[in-house]
């Protein structure tokens, strides 16, 4: 299975739900920090060793005005305003390409080539029972996607569980991050700040037409309206995290949640029951 923890917003707890699941699920597990400007599930983990490291560059096109001809058609094929037409030469705004290619398809004269510029790294460690690989950004990038889709195909080939601990928010990270995934786990706080965060989750979601619940983190604050909301959209609710200062101390010192607190392993192995009713899986265990 492949599982992504998304948000409508930060600090709900997606990491502290994705490192926790890794860590129950008694299969070997594959865990990706798709957070690619922030990853942190790193901090978790102190008994992993690197197992490998890459850079990760994506492909800018350059233009040669000795050849171009000023046709623009290079300008009208780009959907990211990446190019711009100049009263004499067409110039080139890097951090808008998605290296897609088009500009350098329809140019007549062929008058564009290509050069590769770092984007990030992707780093991996490896452990006894999982497997950690995370993406990193470099600073000045501002295009998250291109790494995220390159981290994406660590996991092509993994025969592990796999779970992507996505970026916050709903634009284009986080969808690329869910996008091929055999469901998500949106986790949401009970406040009517966590509720209006989840409904944006949730309409960006359903337009991906993949299974879904909802984790509710810090359960017994804020009101019942995310129960309300779930209740009405029919939209199961996967399992809920207590209001629980250890908790939150255990967070913060970097450390491992249902390693510390042992009452909360059985949590984490409830949801894990209640993802494989989601995508239709049965026979594995956890503990």
């Amino acid at each position: 299975m492949k599982i992504a923890i998304a948000s409508g917003k930060g600090g709900t707890g997606k990491t502290l739900v994705s490192v926790n699941l890794a860590v129950t699920n008694s299969k070997e597990t594959l865990l990706l920090d798709c957070d690619v400007e922030e990853p942190n599930d790193r901090v978790f983990f102190d008994e992993l060793s690197q197992s490998h490291t890459r850079r990760v560059s994506i492909k800018i096109p350059r233009i040669d005005n000795s050849v171009c001809i000023s046709c623009k058609a290079c300008v009208n094929a780009c959907q990211f305003n990446a190019l711009a037409m100049l009263a004499d030469r067409v110039m080139i705004f890097d951090e808008l390409c998605h290296a897609c290619g088009a500009c350098a398809y329809v140019c007549p004269p062929g008058a564009i080539s290509w050069i590769d510029k770092p984007i990030g790294t992707i780093t991996g460690w490896a452990g006894s029972s999982v497997n950690l690989i995370q993406g990193q950004m470099d600073v000045g990038i501002s295009m998250p996607v291109p790494l995220i889709r390159e981290l994406k195909k660590e996991a092509l080939y993994s025969h592990e569980t796999v779970i992507l601990d996505s970026p916050p928010g709903t634009s284009c990270p986080m969808v690329w991050t869910v996008l091929g995934c055999d469901a998500a786990l949106l986790v949401t706080e009970p406040t009517p700040f966590g509720l209006h965060d989840l409904q944006l989750a949730v309409d960006t979601i359903r337009t991906m037409g993949m299974p879904f619940g909802v984790v509710i983190n810090k359960d017994g604050i804020g009101d019942d309206q995310v129960d309300s909301y779930c209740n009405q959209e029919h939209i199961p609710i996967m399992g809920r995290i207590g209001y629980d200062l250890m908790i939150a101390k255990t967070y913060a010192r970097g450390k491992i949640i249902v390693e510390q607190l042992e009452q909360y392993r059985a949590i984490f192995s409830s949801i894990w029951d209640n993802i494989e009713r989601l995508v239709g899986t049965k026979g594995t265990s956890h503990g």
